[in-house]
């Protein structure tokens, strides 16, 4: 007896692995092409008027921190430490802009959700 295992599944009329193969490599390259983009698209964080500026790409990566001339003499610590709190700020910021985009891109790709099927979480 060497029946077809898939032939419960639909048979000839019904299941088609192949094109079940052929969504999936789609959808592969689909997801690969929009993180391909979230990695080339840049957003900016800013606090304090543009004091401190913060460029992220797409999947959260830090690409440049930019600090407003003047606005930090760095004589002290309470200066030096307000100016790590506003890059943090500035970051977060930036990376909120950065997990909305990412959602969007990829939202689709994964069953309307962030990859990991964990909502914010990027998993990358």
């Amino acid at each position: 007896m060497s029946q077809n295992p898939f032939d419960a599944l639909g048979g000839a009329g019904g299941f088609d692995m192949n094109a079940l193969l052929q969504q999936a490599q789609q959808m592969q390259e689909q997801l690969a092409s929009a993180q391909q983009r979230l990695t080339e698209t840049t957003v900016d964080g800013t606090v304090s008027g543009g004091a401190v500026t913060v460029t992220v790409n797409g999947v959260g990566e830090v690409v440049n921190v930019d600090i407003k001339a003047g606005e930090f003499d760095g004589s002290d610590a309470d200066d030096l430490s307000d100016l790590g709190d506003m890059i943090v700020a500035a970051y977060r910021d930036a990376k909120a802009q950065a997990d909305a985009l990412a959602g969007e891109a990829l939202g689709p790709l994964a069953g309307g959700g962030a990859p990991g099927g964990m909502p914010g979480q990027l998993g990358f």
